[in-house]
């Protein structure tokens, strides 16, 4: 049966049906007007237009509620959308809905009418449709999980990296949490350029540093306050604040240096630890790069630790931490934090003819002369008095040493002897060629060098040396010194 009259039988309108004694229904004619073939450019390019997908991969429509419509949510009713390809702003063509004239209700008994049609068709559909469930829940095809994209606004990309997501995401909090402590230390020194008329000139440096005590407690490079007018700075704060600072010491063994300033309730940064550290963990680092890009921040990853440099004066500084976090002049004293926003280290140096190599030195050396100066006392380091070489396997083969480990005393290519008159060391009866193999329990390898070890201890502290010499192990005590200020 269809809807197209046939040409069988009388003609015209009103021309009866010998076997048919049903009233004619005329049923109006409805053509709709057809979607304007999309164009991709214009759909992509139209101003106010979204892409959308494909309407294979579109999710399917909600079943509709008789007489309200479709639904979403709590009972909402969506607007009818425009064709995917339609200008943005067009009105959608209407429900294909065909009104129809109630038919009267005389059937012939001897034939079958067009609801007894209906009424098969939907059975055998609703039969087709059971069996095709019934073979796709049987092959398990009901089972696999199928993923929808949101259509929206906003174009969403499969190619995902959750490590660069979960790492930006740790140097946002890590920068949020130590950043307020960070300062910019602003140091004018007397000697400099000389003027027009042969005087010398102010010289201005910038660095950093970080608060790590609320009372105004600052952690910063020695070389950064070094030689400041009247032992006198400028200290600013990330928010704004500006206060005069003064250098309270400068420590003796390495390029570290404590600044006061006289104001309460400061932003404070948590203070960490260097010893656990792992070569290709995420640090950042925190500063005032140039002097002009006030606290910064840059990150990149623990490339190596125990790395020793000379630096441009001659001074040879040791047992650094190695980065590839970008370090600027500026960002000298400036904080090295690991994901937890802690402070690992101080960033002292770079290497002036590569890039991606900087240093900083490990907070657990900056440790005791921090609490030095919170307790009001001298900045002051250990001594033991003797010169060393780490043992590893180059040392072992070049001195034919029975040992992977230790602290050789040896003064390596130079002349002389590798233990102080009158020091320490002198004094408990240590000799050139001991092998120092552990300090207080703690043994002495390539990540606890032997001076690393020393720092944990206080000047007039005594020491418990296990030392192999010639094969036999001695145990000696030694009561350390307090470390020159010009070695």
């Amino acid at each position: 049966m269809n809807d197209d009259r046939t040409t069988d039988g009388p003609q015209g309108p009103t021309a009866p049906d010998p076997l048919d004694d049903t009233q004619r229904v005329d049923v109006p004619r409805y053509t709709p007007t057809p979607d304007p073939r999309p164009d991709a450019r214009w759909a992509w390019a139209a101003p106010g237009s979204q892409p959308q997908q494909d309407r294979w991969s579109q999710p399917a429509p909600a079943e509709p509620t008789p007489g309200s419509g479709r639904t979403t949510g709590a009972g909402s009713v969506p607007p009818a959308s425009p064709a995917w390809g339609a200008p943005a702003g067009a009105t959608p063509p209407p429900a294909y809905a065909v009104p129809v004239t109630a038919a009267s209700p005389n059937r012939s008994k001897g034939r079958a009418g067009i609801g007894t049609v209906v009424t098969a068709s939907f059975l055998s559909a609703v039969l087709a449709a059971g069996g095709t469930v019934a073979i796709l829940d049987r092959t398990g095809a009901f089972d696999h999980q199928v993923s929808t994209t949101p259509t929206g606004s906003t174009r969403q990309t499969t190619a995902q990296q959750p490590v660069s997501i979960d790492e930006s995401s740790a140097v946002i909090d890590a920068a949020a949490k130590a950043g307020p402590a960070v300062v910019k230390i602003t140091t004018t020194t007397a000697a400099g350029d000389s003027g027009a008329f042969g005087t010398d000139l102010p010289s201005t440096g910038i660095g950093s540093g970080v608060i790590y005590d609320g009372n105004g407690w600052i952690l910063t490079n020695r070389h950064v306050v070094d030689g400041a007018t009247n032992d006198t700075v400028k200290v600013e704060l990330k928010d704004g604040r500006e206060f005069d600072g003064r250098v309270y010491g400068i420590d003796t063994l390495t390029d570290l240096a404590i600044v006061k300033v006289d104001q309460p309730n400061l932003p404070v940064s948590a203070i960490g630890t260097s010893d656990g550290l792992k070569i290709g963990q995420l640090v950042v680092a925190i500063g005032s790069p140039l002097g002009m890009y006030s606290f910064s921040v840059t990150s990149g990853i623990l490339s190596g630790k125990g790395r020793d440099i000379a630096v441009e004066n001659g001074t040879r500084i040791t047992n650094l931490l190695q980065t590839d976090a970008a370090i600027n002049p500026g960002n000298s004293g400036g904080p090295l934090v690991d994901a937890t926003g802690a402070v690992v280290g101080i960033n002292t140096a770079v290497a002036s003819d590569s890039s991606g190599i900087g240093f900083a030195i490990p907070i657990d050396i900056a440790r005791p002369i921090m609490q030095q100066a919170v307790a009001g006392e001298k900045l002051t380091r250990p001594w033991i008095g003797i010169r060393f070489e780490s043992i590893d396997q180059k040392v072992k083969k070049a001195y034919g040493l029975s040992v992977d480990n230790g602290a050789y005393v040896s003064t390596g290519d130079t002349t002389g002897s590798a233990v102080v008159d009158n020091s320490p060391a002198a004094k408990a009866g240590l000799k050139d060629g001991d092998i120092v193999i552990s300090i207080n329990g703690i043994q002495i390898d390539q990540e606890h060098p032997l001076d690393a070890l020393l720092v944990q201890f206080k000047p007039n502290d005594t020491v418990r040396l296990v030392v192999l010499r010639n094969g036999t192990q001695l145990t000696l005590e030694v009561t350390l010194g307090t470390r020159p200020g010009n070695l």
